[in-house]
């Protein structure tokens, strides 16, 4: 809840509006005042998302070129691996073009994470000297991790092409299976956010919680290797579900499971509207925690 004060002690003995953080309402109209809100400040997310990629890529040799690296590298690792030590399934697709297709989505979701969890903590200067929607700062950490999928996936459409996958049509399904994923991923990322001002444990636990989550997910392996009687359970991970029909849609061009993306799409907006009623009930706490 906000408010506007007058301040007659001004220069010009005019009225200075003042802007005071209260205790949120919950309320559908208040999550619609303040997503409004948000809206209000694009212009600052897209300043703070370009800080986040000059920043990372500051006095680097490689530059951008480090947003496409890292998934090679993790390509090359467990192409090694899954593909000559031990075998996968791949239906007949050479691994590396298969554990690819799984590893931009999932980077994209876990460095996402990894990085908005620690960015309220890291610049608390900004809480002190300026008001904005605080959910700024972990969501320009996300819109910079999109646009590293973005530089990355000119190096998928080179391993296609080298394997000589043919697109199809279905790759249009591609836009709504990422818009989820990058939905969970800002759900998650504003919870842990919020819950680190307060508690510093999310933060030291968050790469061991990633590590479990990659394995749980079907990056560096086939969904049909999951045993049937568990492989349910996947479809109650928005991150799995995504993956998983990413593969299918730029691989094998299949169309995916309208119930399934349905269901992906229902359990995003599920979790992101508490997670972002939560992020919003300490919002006014921040600043003095921090």
């Amino acid at each position: 809840m906000t408010s506007h004060l007058g301040n007659s002690d001004s220069p010009e003995g005019t009225n200075r509006r003042v802007r005071v953080i209260g205790p949120p309402t919950f309320s559908v109209g208040a999550i619609i005042a303040d997503v409004w809100t948000l809206f209000q400040y694009a212009d600052l997310l897209y300043i703070l998302t370009l800080f986040r990629l000059k920043v990372r890529y500051k006095q680097s040799v490689l530059g951008w070129f480090w947003a496409a690296l890292q998934p090679v590298a993790l390509m090359v690792i467990y192409t090694f691996v899954f593909a000559h030590v031990t075998k996968v399934r791949t239906d007949g697709i050479a691994y590396p073009a298969f554990v690819f297709t799984g590893l931009l989505p999932w980077i994209l979701f876990s460095g996402s994470i990894a990085n908005a969890v620690q960015g309220i903590v890291a610049y608390p200067t900004l809480l002190t000297k300026m008001y904005f929607p605080r959910e700024i700062i972990p969501l320009s950490y996300l819109t910079a991790s999109v646009i590293d999928f973005l530089i990355a996936s000119v190096i998928l459409v080179g391993i296609l092409a080298h394997y000589r996958v043919a697109p199809t049509w279905n790759l249009l399904y591609v836009a709504p299976i990422l818009a989820v994923l990058v939905g969970f991923a800002g759900a998650v990322a504003i919870l842990f956010a919020a819950v680190h001002v307060r508690f510093r444990d999310i933060g030291l636990a968050l790469p061991f919680l990633l590590q479990i989550w990659l394995f749980a997910t079907p990056v560096v392996y086939s969904i049909q290797a999951v045993p049937e009687r568990v492989r349910s359970l996947y479809s109650l991970d928005p991150v799995a579900s995504a993956i998983d029909m990413f593969r299918s849609v730029v691989l094998f061009g299949h169309a995916p499971d309208l119930s399934r993306l349905g269901l992906m799409c229902g359990l995003t907006l599920i979790f992101l509207l508490p997670s972002y009623a939560y992020f919003k009930s300490s919002e006014a706490a921040m600043a003095d925690l921090v």
